[in-house]
């Protein structure tokens, strides 16, 4: 069994960046991923908060950070993790292709859009149920579409989806939107969509060929009604990527990973980075700062591991 330095789980923004750190420092660094290399900002339309870039694509970024990661040598293993473990004072990351043995081991896996758990969600997607406008916007060309959620997120796609479609529903269980201001502000100017506030959405309905309608309730007064649509975007919050985990890290409300302030989790010579971590912004900025910091506390842990 071969031992790496340096294990690090996921190839986003934070993993990709503690990769870089890691080798920097002269660690043999291997990346675990079991989806696209670039992590789910490929999946963005723009970045524009991206210091010393006004714009770029989230798939352009992530292609950056992913050949940067490859020019300094770093390792890739397209696996699923299954399961952590600390055995006499040696790390094992137990994959779908085999074990691994780490010195150190950084959790960099992100984070995963959260579903409504409404009938016809499972049923439709990928038939009208999306998580991901820039992926498949271009199906509703000319068409009409709900966004489901309140936060930036969801605002912004449902701007992004003004580019294609006739209309968008954007609709919200509250009576404002939890965006910020500038983003509310550029989707209410926007004649293409139409705010529905104080709504559930309880139903998603159809048929062969896709999505057809969807069902409201009023938070209010409980009143029923139907819109429309062949498309509906779900954007409702996110939640981590740890069904690999169970108990053994801790972890805070939400199922964050706990860490210190040097991003170490509660099991020795194990770290954490990125979405993952339990934080007050997720961000590409703070994901790439806390890849970095994350490899390089993972070296001075094991030049001093005590």
């Amino acid at each position: 069994m071969k031992i790496y330095n340096l294990v690090i789980l996921g190839a986003g923004p934070a993993g990709l960046t503690a990769a870089i750190y890691g080798r920097r420092a002269g660690l043999s660094s291997l990346v675990i991923e079991n989806e696209t290399q670039g992590g789910q900002i490929r999946l963005t339309n723009s970045i524009e908060n991206w210091p010393g870039t006004i714009s770029i694509s989230g798939y352009d970024l992530g292609e950056n950070f992913y050949t940067h990661a490859r020019s300094m040598s770093v390792e890739f293993l397209l696996a699923t993790v299954e399961k952590l473990r600390l055995e006499q004072g040696r790390r094992f990351v137990l994959t779908s292709v085999g074990e691994l043995e780490a010195e150190a081991v950084i959790v960099a896996t992100g984070a995963r859009f959260n579903q409504l758990g409404i009938p016809g969600e499972v049923e439709f997607t990928g038939r009208g149920v999306s998580y991901c406008a820039v992926c498949d916007a271009p199906f509703f060309r000319g068409r009409t579409v709900a966004v489901v959620g309140g936060g930036n997120a969801a605002v912004e796609e449902a701007e992004y989806l003004t580019r294609f479609t006739e209309r968008v529903f954007l609709i919200h269980r509250r009576t404002e939107f939890r965006a910020v201001r500038h983003l509310v502000d550029k989707v209410l100017a926007n004649n293409k969509i139409t705010p529905v506030l104080a709504k559930t959405v309880t139903a998603i309905e159809g048929n062969i060929k896709g999505v057809t309608r969807i069902r409201l309730k009023c938070v209010r007064n409980g009143e029923e009604s139907s819109l429309d649509v062949s498309g509906v975007f779900i954007f409702v919050g996110i939640i981590p990527r740890l069904d690999f985990l169970g108990d053994f890290l801790k972890t805070g409300p939400g199922g964050w990973i706990s860490t210190d302030k040097h991003l170490a989790a509660s099991q020795p010579g194990f770290f954490a980075a990125g979405d993952v971590r339990d934080t007050d912004l997720r961000q590409v900025v703070t994901a790439v700062a806390d890849g970095a910091r994350a490899a390089i506390n993972a070296y001075r842990f094991l030049n001093n591991p005590k």
